[in-house]
């Protein structure tokens, strides 16, 4: 009776020891696979966030630039230009323009302008838009240096409102437009296609 009894305790088998490792091995990839993904996506959303932030800070600091553009019939130094370009197909317009500058702590001898520059750089097919700054009354050889405000975009189009249509070009120059325009349209093209807008009215007019 003892030894019927020994006979019937069987332990694992090889086949069952090998099925429940498997299960383990699979019920372990689907746990690791799951934690990833999670982080992904939440990695994925935190730089979409970041994006729109950046997106956001940039066109509200072109709109209240643009609002307070400045120009002067007798001073090329004072103007605004829109250059109607592009890259691979994809509009990447030049935007130059003297405004109003903002308040100053910084000692440093400096006048109540600034010349805007804002321009798309491309680098193995990824279009960034720059940003760069300077006092148009400063030397020439005093150089500004451009920084990206932007690094990933998919296009860069500034038109301008003359009063009928909208124009991808203009020049406040003498022998062209010779104003500033009514308003001015920047539209940033977002990874995917997406398009965001901002509209600004130049409320500085020229100076005689």
């Amino acid at each position: 009776m003892h030894r019927k009894m020994l006979n019937n305790d069987k332990g694992f088998t090889l086949i069952e020891l090998l099925v429940a490792l498997t299960l383990l091995v699979i019920l372990t990839g689907a746990l690791y696979g799951t934690y990833f993904s999670v982080v992904s996506a939440r990695e994925k959303g935190g730089a979409r966030i970041e994006q729109r932030r950046e997106l956001s800070t940039t066109l509200g600091k072109l709109h209240g630039e643009l609002a307070s553009a400045f120009f002067n019939k007798k001073n090329k130094r004072l103007h605004l230009v829109v250059e109607d370009r592009d890259s691979f197909g994809k509009p990447a317009s030049l935007l130059e323009f003297t405004a109003i500058a903002s308040p100053r702590i910084d000692p440093a001898p400096a006048s109540d302008l600034t010349l805007l520059r804002y321009s798309v750089q491309e680098r193995e097919g990824v279009l960034t838009l720059m940003r760069e700054s300077r006092d148009p009354y400063l030397s020439p050889s005093v150089k500004s240096v451009p920084y990206p405000v932007m690094d990933v975009i998919e296009g860069f189009l500034v038109e301008c409102y003359d009063g009928g249509k909208w124009v991808k070009s203009w020049d406040t120059a003498p022998e062209l437009n010779r104003m500033l325009p009514e308003r001015v349209r920047v539209t940033i093209t977002m990874k995917g296609g997406q398009l965001f807008s901002t509209i600004a009215s130049p409320r500085a007019r020229s100076v005689q």
